[in-house]
């Protein structure tokens, strides 16, 4: 939490997650598509997002090269997205993020079928920092 003049605590905004394919919740806030393509089966009007925001999202070469083997691809995929995560034109959308999060609640939106195994939770670190 952080501190506010006179000891008042904020608290810390509010960073959803859900996928692309639930209904869209009345808590969810500005929804932000965070995957690179965007998802299969499935219109703009039911998707309900306000943004997308690819430039946060792994390069097309990484994504394919953690999908050859993910269990064990893990680890090096979280390094070398973070590197990535690092160039000029990521870190302006990371820091348009963490400003959206700050106005409100953010839900990041994803077809990732198991979003705590893969992009998402560096992605939610980086925004957290």
């Amino acid at each position: 939490m952080a501190q506010q003049p006179h000891g008042r605590r904020t608290a810390r905004p509010e960073v959803r997650v859900a996928r692309v394919y639930e209904p869209p919740a009345a808590a969810d806030g500005t929804r932000i598509l965070v995957d690179r393509l965007w998802p299969r089966g499935i219109g703009k009007q039911q998707a309900r997002v306000d943004e997308w925001a690819r430039d946060v999202t792994p390069s097309t070469e990484l994504r394919r090269w953690l999908h050859a083997d993910p269990a064990r691809r893990q680890p090096e995929f979280e390094r070398r997205y973070l590197a990535e995560l690092a160039g000029d034109r990521q870190q302006q959308a990371l820091a348009h993020l963490r400003e959206l999060a700050a106005a409100g609640a953010v839900t990041l939106v994803t077809s990732v079928k198991d979003p705590a195994h893969s992009h998402i939770p560096v992605l939610l670190a980086q925004l957290d920092r």
